[in-house]
């Protein structure tokens, strides 16, 4: 399929895009040059098209704790597991295998048994990852607290016991909220409110309560206020204010967008955008490669076809006036015509002559 040149974008006309803030699970970045639904697009595409690895599987051998099997095995899923390089791991359905292996599945076990009169946590630095995995970091628990613990899964008491073996699958978030990479993802546009989409509220003044002013709190007694609050957000410096009795353009549209991306802890944000980026490649491609199997326009027609009407002849010669049977429309499948079943009317007539 070919494309006019002059319906594409040229360099300068490309997306842009702009980092402001960014740490281990935060980034801010400003993407310009775009219209609303492709960063809508990249939106939905991040939050639940990026995919990840958690526990999907749980084998329970012994659980002596207060808590049910359902309750741990949904704790055990919420689990942030490792899923940098993720793309070598395989998707169950995809894999060769007949039920679970190294190339498409990661193990997990647990065995913790109190055995003190002391209460035993049990975290998830204490799951034991197998070693038949595609490297040493996927499906290893993400551990973020200053003390190295990891999630809670339960507490134990003296003589309470549990026993788990766990399979760890890859998937998407459209499958389960488990695999959702980010724990929020969201743009806003139009600051200002110049495109009139909102209909900002207010109690008295429309002006000062919604100020640009950035809130500033006194520690010291009595703690207040010292500054008006702002109600806008903070991108609002980023951009013009509108002037007064600046005229109103209907047909403007917006074309600049403030994303913010918090991991989840998986992977780290500018990567779960880079893979978000390559999901919506991959599905444009897709669709650009359907569009072009058949450009002539002509898909196949020849689908299943009822029994010929004519026996021995061409179907064409069939002007729809027989039926399967090779008998006439206005017959019965016996071969009688206007009459019944036994050629005459329950009268002895005809069916010809009427009543």
């Amino acid at each position: 399929m070919e494309y006019d040149t002059m319906m594409m974008d040229g360099e300068s006309l490309g997306p842009s895009v702009k980092i402001s803030a960014a740490d281990n699970t935060h980034v801010d970045f400003e993407l310009s040059n775009v219209d609303l639904s492709f960063a809508n697009s990249l939106r939905r595409v991040i939050q639940a098209e990026v995919p990840t690895i958690a526990i999907d599987l749980v084998e329970i051998e012994a659980n002596t704790s207060v808590l049910a099997d359902e309750f741990i095995a949904h704790r055990l899923g919420l689990i942030p597991l490792d899923s940098r390089e993720i793309d070598q791991l395989n998707y169950t359905r995809d894999c060769d295998c007949d039920q679970s292996c190294g190339k498409c599945t990661v193990t997990l076990t647990l065995h913790a048994k109190c055995s003190s009169d002391e209460v035993m946590k049990v975290y998830a630095r204490d799951l034991i990852v197998g070693i038949d995995r595609p490297n040493n970091h996927i499906g290893n628990p993400i551990i973020t607290d200053p003390e190295g613990q990891g999630s809670l899964i339960a507490k134990l008491r003296k003589g309470q016991e549990l026993k788990i073996t766990c399979i760890a699958k890859k998937g998407i978030a459209k499958e389960h909220a488990k695999w959702a990479p980010t724990a929020a993802v969201g743009f806003e546009y139009d600051p200002h409110n110049k495109l009139h989409h909102l209909d900002l509220w207010y109690e008295t003044d429309k002006v000062s309560e919604w100020s640009v002013g950035i809130p500033t709190i006194r520690l010291f007694p009595p703690p207040r206020l010292t500054a008006g609050y702002r109600p806008k957000s903070k991108y609002a410096e980023w951009e013009e204010p509108p002037a007064e009795g600046e005229p109103f353009d209907y047909d403007a549209v917006p074309n600049r967008f403030y994303f913010e991306v918090e991991s989840a802890g998986m992977i780290e944000p500018d990567a779960i955008i880079q893979e978000g980026i390559k999901e919506l490649q991959r599905k444009l491609a897709g669709l650009i490669h359907g569009l072009g199997e058949n450009d002539d326009m002509n898909g196949d027609y020849d689908g299943p076809r009822s029994p010929d009407g004519i026996e021995g002849g061409a179907p064409w010669q069939d002007q729809g006036y027989t039926t399967p049977y090779a008998g006439a429309g206005n017959t019965s499948a016996w071969g009688g015509g206007g009459a019944t079943a036994y050629g005459t009317t329950p009268y002895g007539n005809s069916g010809s002559a009427g009543w």
